[in-house]
């Protein structure tokens, strides 16, 4: 059942309680990826025979094995593809950042190159859910960026084949090579490359535990979008809105895990007793019950506040990965929220909408991490390179000035190579 307070019976510490895990692998995982390291293949073979009980010759997906996925998947699916790949991309390719050169009258030219990155490694988690959505959401920033090669590297299942979506959506977004590999062994291959897979320059895409904790591991040697925490949802909503909505809302999230955050924020009491019942209505008939049931009892909470006003402080405090403010006039809210990793407005917005179709990427800041990042963008893709020009003139009038300060920090080499050029011999 879910919890019900209001705000002065609820303290800041039950306000920003998420119930976390101590995942105990770190040393498991570091194993595996010393594993891989030393045996790089064979390492990959042997983890791929006792997780994922496949038995497997080759670790790359043919053309042949992605075309006969593709021909299995309905045309309707296919279709549906194609539309929330245009929706994403045409988001996108809005965020789009350009060099530019700043260039002085007096002998001075300064600027920055975005170049994108070489090689990255897409990770597409198997297991209780397949996600052909995080196909999308990762690979087409990167194709906007301009990344060179991407591939992509997912668990097989027991018959040493991909599920059909999988590989269908990975046509679709233009993944370049396909691998049949997971867990913390797939990223420690991406990595540090084995025979058969290449290292990359950056990993992305969600995982469980072995696969956050991986990347976590190689951070340093590689680039991460981030290490996500279990999903969240955040609901804004006042005395007018569907009871049955909100409890739908909250539940698309409760049933992704057990750590899984749901929350309801409203000005009405009535509405709150009215969701927490529709909630149990719901879950009596929704196919993952046991996973949304613990999400609801361990992390759901519903707060009663005077005002929405209010409840939109509260938000910020928890800096949510999904907000849904439902009301009528969501606009006039928009401006006051602080922290959120992407925000749904109105009453006819789920957050499934964004998961899958809209186009915003579902890539997002979780465990109140949204107070000081950002969803996965194409800028994820790129790197920045800064280039300075000076004229002799130019540096003339300024290097004692450089001398100076870097006197200041006990550097004289430093002022020495401001100076050696311009003072008289």
């Amino acid at each position: 059942m879910i919890k019900i307070f209001d705000t002065e019976s609820i303290s800041v510490s039950e306000i920003l309680k998420r119930e976390q895990t101590s995942t105990g692998v770190e040393d498991i995982v570091a194993d595996v990826i010393a594993n891989v390291r030393k045996n790089g293949d064979k390492a990959l073979q042997e983890y791929t025979k006792k997780f994922d009980k496949a038995d497997i010759d080759s670790l790359e997906v043919t053309d042949e094995e992605i075309e006969n996925a593709f021909a299995q998947v309905d045309d309707k699916f296919i279709e549906i593809i194609k539309k929330a790949k245009e929706n994403i991309y045409n988001f996108h390719k809005h965020q789009v950042r350009n060099s530019f050169v700043i260039s002085e009258n007096d002998g001075i030219v300064l600027g920055q190159k975005v170049l994108p990155l070489r090689r990255v490694g897409l990770y597409v988690p198997g297991g209780t859910a397949s996600y052909p959505s995080s196909v999308l959401m990762n690979c087409i920033p990167a194709k906007i960026a301009g990344v060179e090669e991407i591939v992509m590297t997912t668990p097989p299942r027991a018959d040493g084949t991909i599920n059909p979506v999988i590989l269908a959506a990975a046509k679709i977004a233009g993944v370049g090579r396909i691998y049949k590999v997971g867990g913390s062994q797939a990223i420690a291959a991406l990595a540090y490359g084995t025979e058969t897979i290449e290292a990359v320059d950056k990993i992305v895409g969600p995982g469980n535990a072995f696969v956050a904790e991986a990347k976590k591991q190689v951070f340093g040697l590689v680039d991460i979008d981030m290490i996500a925490g279990p999903s969240e949802i955040l609901i804004i909503a006042d005395g007018t809105c569907n009871p049955e909505y909100v409890a739908a809302d909250l539940l698309s999230q409760a049933e992704h895990d057990k750590l899984a955050s749901a929350v309801l924020v409203t000005d009405s009491k009535e509405l709150a007793n009215a969701v927490s019942e529709q909630i149990e209505l719901q879950l009596s008939v929704l196919p993952r019950e046991e996973i949304a049931r613990t999400s609801i009892d361990n992390n759901g909470k519903i707060i009663i506040t005077e005002n929405i006003l209010k409840a939109v402080e509260i938000a910020n405090m928890i800096a949510p990965e999904h907000l849904e403010i439902c009301v009528d006039n969501p606009f006039d809210y928009l401006d006051k929220v602080k922290n959120a990793g992407s925000v749904f407005l109105g009453k006819n917005c789920p957050e499934a909408l964004g998961d899958y179709f809209a186009g915003p990427n579902h890539t997002l800041p979780t465990s109140g991490t949204a107070r000081f990042s950002s969803p996965l963008s194409v800028d994820d893709f790129v790197k920045k390179t800064a280039f300075t020009y000076y004229t002799l003139d130019a540096l003339s009038k300024v290097s004692e000035d450089i001398a100076y300060f870097a006197e200041k920090e006990g550097l004289s080499g430093h002022a020495r190579s401001a100076v050696v050029r311009t003072r008289k011999k």
